[in-house]
C-alpha cells in the first residue's frame, strides 16, 4: 500500500498468502516509531508493545467465501472477553455485523517474538492499531476488487453490512469478492483505519461472542477436545510441594487394577493413565510412594512471616519531632483457582508431537516441551485452547509439559487433569508479602511516604513469552528473575498523589515455591496497603478520605474519577451502626479507577460488602460491557482476598484443597448493589484487566476499619481453619 495522505501511527504493506479466500498479514514499515516510543515509555505496558512492535503486525485475518471474516488471534483467551473485543475491531473496520466475525486463537508461533504474550493488561492495548490496520486493509482489497467488477471509482463506493455498496444501488456481499480480493495484480493500495469519531461499534456495550456457546455447554476447553485415542492422565503428588519420587511401592498391584494401563514416573510425581479418569483417579490414590524432601519442608505461615519481615528493608530514620504515621501489613499466599484446573492433551511421536492446553506463553512451552522430548521445535506443534480462567495462572505450562512426558513414556496420546485439591495445593499461587510504611506530615502537608515491600519470589522464568528472555529469568542470583520482578515492581507500582518524597522498594526472598503473577500482580497489596494508609493519614490530619485524596492526586482525569465515585455512591450519607463506606483509587497501565465500597459489619466476624460503586477511565474502551464484567470480576477478587480468601501453608504444603476450603466469595459475598461508571473516551486504550482490584482492596479495608473501629493489619482479615484439611 502507499502511504496514506494524513500520516497515520503505523504504515503498512499488505501482501498476499492463500487464495480463492482473502487472507491478509500486515508489516510495518516505519523506522521511525521505535525511537519516537522510546520516549513514551511510562509503565510495563508500554515496555511490552514497545518490544512487540517489530512482530506485532504479523496478523491474519481471512475473509471467506462464505463472507465470514476470520482472525486468528496470537493471545490466549482466558474469560476476559477479550475475542469479543478483537472482533469488535475487526467488524467495524470491515463493515460488517459482529456476528460474521469469528476469532481463532493462534498455534504457538515462534517467529511472533514478544507479540505471543498474553498478561500485564497489554493485550488490547498492543493490538489495537495492528488489528484495525489489518481489517482496513482487507477492506481496501474488497473495495478495490468491487471497483474493477463495476468499472467504478474506489471514491465513490462505500461498505455497509459486510458488503461494497455502489451509488446506482448495486451492491456486492464480501463473499462474492473474496476471490478477486486476493488477486496478486491490484495494484498499490492505500488503508486507513476509521477515524474513532466514526466508530459505530466500538465503544458500544456488546455481549460476548462465546456467551451462548458457554452457558449451553457447547464451548470446548481442552479436555472436550476429542482427540483419537487419548486416554485418560492423572498425578500423584508428593506430601509437600517440590517433593520428589524416591520409589513406588505397589507398581504392580496398581498396574493390576481395573482400567489401568501403566504408570509412569515423572519429575513431579506418579502418573496414572487409565481407561476412565475414575480408574485414573482410583489407582492413583491406591499408589503406596516412597518420597524424597520437598523445596519448603518444615515451613509454615509464622516461619515464612517471620522471614518476610526480616528481609524488609528497613525505614529512613525519623528527624527529632516529625509527625509521622507507620503501619505494618502481611498478606497471605492466595490460589488462582481458577475454574477450570490445570489440563493438556499430548499426542507424542518418536518423530513429531502435538500437544492441546490453555496457554499464555505458548512460544516458552513449545521450547520447553521440545527440549525436554529432544524434538526440534519445528516438529512440536503446540495448539491454544480457550481456558476457565487463569488470573496469571496460566503463564505457566505446568500440564502441558507434563502431558508430553506421559505420553512419550507411554507410546500414546494422553488426556491429563489435575485434581481440585491437586490444583489448590500444588499449583501456582500469589506469593505472601508484608509491607512496611511510613509517612511523614507537617502543617497539613505530606512530606514523605515510604513503602517497603518483603514479598516471596514471584517465578517469572516464563519471560516475556519467548526463548530469550525467558532464559535470562533463569539466570542466577540478580541477573536473573530478580530482575524481572524489580522491573515490573517499579513499572506497575506507582503511587498517584503528590506526597512529597515517595519510595516503594521491593526485597524479594527466595524460597522455592510454586508462585507465579497473580491478578494485579503486585500491585493488588502494595496499592492496596498504601490506599489504607491514605485514609489513616487523613484521619491523622482530621481531614475527609475522600477531599484528602482530591487535594493530592495529581491531575484532573484522576480527580474526574474519584468525584464521580463519590458522587455516584452519595459519600458521606449517614450509616446505621456497624455499616460504613470505604474509597479507595488506582492507577496503572494508563488507566485510573475509584472504588466505593459499603459494608456491613455488624458480625465483624462475617462482614459482607453490600454495596460498590466503580468508575473508570481507560482511555478508550473496546467494549464497555466487557469492561464492566473485567471490574466486577476485580471486585470479587478484592472481597475474597481482603476479607477470606487465602493459603495456609503447613509443613510445606497449602492446607486448603478445594473451593469449600478455599474461602473465595461466593453468590452470597458480593454485593447485591453493584454500579460500574465508564469515563467518556479519550485516547488510545488503557489497561483494564488488572485495573480493578487495588483500589477495591484499599474501599473494602477503609470500609471494615471505619465500620468496626479496627484497623486491619493482616488479610484476610478473618482466616480460620475452619475445616478438616484433606490427607496429604
Amino acid at each position: 500500500m502507499t502511504e496514506p495522505a494524513a500520516p497515520s501511527r503505523r504504515r503498512f504493506l499488505t501482501y498476499l498468502i492463500a487464495a480463492p479466500t482473502l487472507t491478509l498479514a500486515t508489516t510495518t514499515q516505519n523506522p521511525q516509531q521505535a525511537t519516537a516510543a522510546v520516549a513514551d515509555i511510562v509503565d510495563l505496558g508500554d515496555i511490552l508493545t514497545l518490544v512487540g512492535a517489530p512482530t506485532a503486525h504479523m496478523l491474519v485475518l481471512t475473509v471467506g467465501d462464505d463472507g465470514t471474516a476470520t482472525f486468528r488471534l496470537p493471545r490466549e483467551e482466558v474469560g476476559q472477553g477479550l475475542t469479543t473485543a478483537v472482533a469488535m475491531l475487526v467488524a467495524e473496520e470491515l463493515d460488517m455485523p459482529l456476528g460474521q466475525v469469528r476469532v481463532q486463537l493462534e498455534d504457538a508461533r515462534p517467529e511472533l517474538i514478544f507479540s505471543q504474550f498474553t498478561g500485564s493488561s497489554n493485550s488490547i492495548r498492543s493490538l489495537y492499531d495492528p488489528v484495525r490496520h489489518t481489517a482496513a486493509a482487507a477492506r481496501s482489497r474488497l473495495v478495490r476488487a468491487a471497483a474493477r467488477r463495476w468499472g467504478l471509482a474506489e471514491g465513490a463506493l462505500r461498505t455497509r453490512d459486510g458488503a461494497v455498496h455502489a451509488p446506482d444501488g448495486r451492491s456486492a456481499p464480501y463473499a462474492s469478492l473474496a476471490a478477486a480480493a486476493a488477486a496478486h495484480d491490484l495494484g498499490e493500495l492505500t488503508a486507513t483505519p476509521k477515524p474513532e469519531s466514526a466508530h459505530t461499534l466500538v465503544g458500544t456495550p456488546a455481549s460476548r461472542i462465546d456467551a451462548r456457546a458457554m452457558v449451553t455447554g457447547k464451548q470446548q476447553y481442552t479436555l472436550d477436545l476429542d482427540i483419537p485415542g487419548a486416554k485418560p492422565c492423572m498425578v500423584r503428588r508428593p506430601p509437600t510441594v517440590g517433593g520428589t519420587v524416591k520409589a513406588v511401592r505397589n507398581e504392580a498391584a496398581v498396574r493390576a487394577m481395573p482400567g489401568v494401563l501403566g504408570t509412569f514416573v515423572i519429575p513431579t510425581g506418579v502418573a496414572v493413565v487409565a481407561e476412565t479418569f475414575g480408574q485414573a483417579l482410583n489407582a492413583k490414590n491406591a499408589l503406596d510412594v516412597s518420597w524424597g524432601p520437598g523445596t519448603v519442608d518444615g515451613l509454615s505461615d509464622d516461619d515464612i512471616r517471620a522471614r518476610l519481615r526480616d528481609a524488609a528493608a528497613p525505614l529512613v530514620e525519623l528527624p527529632p519531632l516529625t509527625g509521622h504515621l507507620d503501619a505494618e501489613f502481611d498478606f497471605a499466599f492466595v490460589s488462582h483457582a481458577p475454574m477450570e484446573t490445570n489440563s493438556a492433551v499430548a499426542d507424542v511421536r518418536p518423530d513429531r508431537a502435538t500437544v492441546w492446553s490453555g496457554l499464555k506463553a505458548p512460544i516458552v512451552a513449545q521450547r520447553t516441551i521440545a527440549e525436554e522430548l529432544g524434538l526440534p521445535v519445528d516438529k512440536v506443534t503446540v495448539h491454544v485452547v480457550q481456558a476457565g480462567g487463569s488470573f496469571g495462572r496460566r503463564l505457566f505450562f505446568d500440564a502441558a509439559l507434563e502431558a508430553a512426558q506421559v505420553s512419550k513414556a507411554a507410546g500414546r496420546p494422553v488426556r491429563l487433569m489435575w485434581s481440585r485439591v491437586d490444583d489448590m495445593r500444588h499449583g501456582r499461587m500469589r506469593p505472601a508479602t508484608h509491607h512496611r510504611l511510613r509517612a511523614t506530615y507537617a502543617l497539613g502537608k505530606v512530606l514523605t511516604f515510604e513503602h517497603r515491600v518483603a514479598a516471596v519470589e514471584t517465578d517469572f522464568r516464563h519471560g516475556l513469552g519467548e526463548a530469550l528472555t525467558a532464559a535470562a529469568a533463569k539466570l542466577p542470583g540478580s541477573i536473573g528473575n530478580e530482575t524481572f520482578a524489580q522491573t515490573l515492581f517499579h513499572t506497575t507500582v506507582k503511587s498517584p498523589y503528590r506526597f512529597g518524597l515517595t519510595t516503594q522498594h521491593l526485597t524479594e526472598v527466595p524460597l522455592r515455591m510454586p508462585t507465579a503473577s497473580w491478578r494485579s500482580v503486585y500491585s493488588a497489596n502494595t496499592r492496596g496497603a498504601e490506599e489504607i494508609v491514605v485514609d489513616e493519614l487523613a484521619a491523622r490530619l482530621g481531614q475527609d478520605p475522600v477531599a484528602f485524596r482530591r487535594a493530592f492526586l495529581k491531575s484532573p482525569a484522576q480527580r474526574a474519577v474519584l468525584d464521580k465515585a463519590a458522587s455516584e455512591g452519595d459519600w458521606g450519607r449517614p450509616m446505621p451502626a456497624g455499616h460504613a463506606q470505604g474509597i479507595g483509587f488506582h492507577e496503572e497501565y494508563k488507566s485510573r479507577t475509584a472504588c466505593l465500597a459499603e459494608i456491613d459489619a455488624t458480625d465483624p466476624r462475617r462482614p459482607r460488602v453490600v454495596k460498590a460503586v466503580i468508575v473508570a477511565d481507560v482511555g478508550r474502551a473496546v467494549n464497555p460491557r466487557g469492561l464492566e464484567a473485567q471490574l466486577l470480576g476485580g471486585l470479587t477478587d478484592a472481597i475474597s482476598t481482603t476479607l477470606r480468601a487465602g493459603l495456609h501453608l503447613d509443613k510445606g504444603l497449602p492446607l486448603e484443597g478445594s473451593y469449600s476450603q478455599f474461602h473465595y466469595a461466593r453468590q452470597r459475598d458480593v454485593p447485591p448493589d453493584v454500579r460500574v461508571f465508564v469515563m467518556p473516551p479519550t485516547g488510545e486504550p488503557g489497561g483494564a484487566g488488572e485495573l480493578g482490584v487495588p483500589a477495591a482492596v484499599g474501599a473494602i479495608a477503609n470500609a471494615y476499619a471505619r465500620a468496626t473501629g479496627t484497623r486491619p493489619r493482616r488479610f484476610p482479615v478473618n482466616f480460620d481453619v475452619d475445616f478438616t484439611p484433606f490427607p496429604r
